[in-house]
C-alpha cells in the first residue's frame, strides 16, 4: 500500500470534524478524515437531530390526536 502525506487529519466526521475538514480544504491543506462509524457522528445519526425529528413527529401525532 502506497504511503500518502497529509497536511492535517481530522479524527472524526462528527459537526466539529467535518467543518474543520471542509475548511482546511478550502485553505488549501491536503486534509484526510477518519471516522470509524457513520459520517455525521453521533449528532447526526444517533442523537441530537434524530431526537428532534422523532420528538417533532410525537407532537405532530398528538396534535392530530387531540384534533380528531
Amino acid at each position: 500500500m502506497a504511503v500518502t502525506p497529509y497536511d492535517l487529519i481530522v479524527i472524526g466526521s462528527g459537526p466539529g470534524g467535518y467543518v474543520a475538514a471542509i475548511r482546511a480544504a478550502q485553505l488549501g491543506l491536503k486534509t484526510a478524515v477518519i471516522e470509524r462509524e457513520q459520517v455525521g457522528g453521533v449528532c447526526l445519526n444517533w442523537g441530537c437531530i434524530p431526537t428532534k425529528a422523532f420528538l417533532r413527529a410525537a407532537d405532530v401525532y398528538r396534535q392530530i390526536q387531540r384534533a380528531a
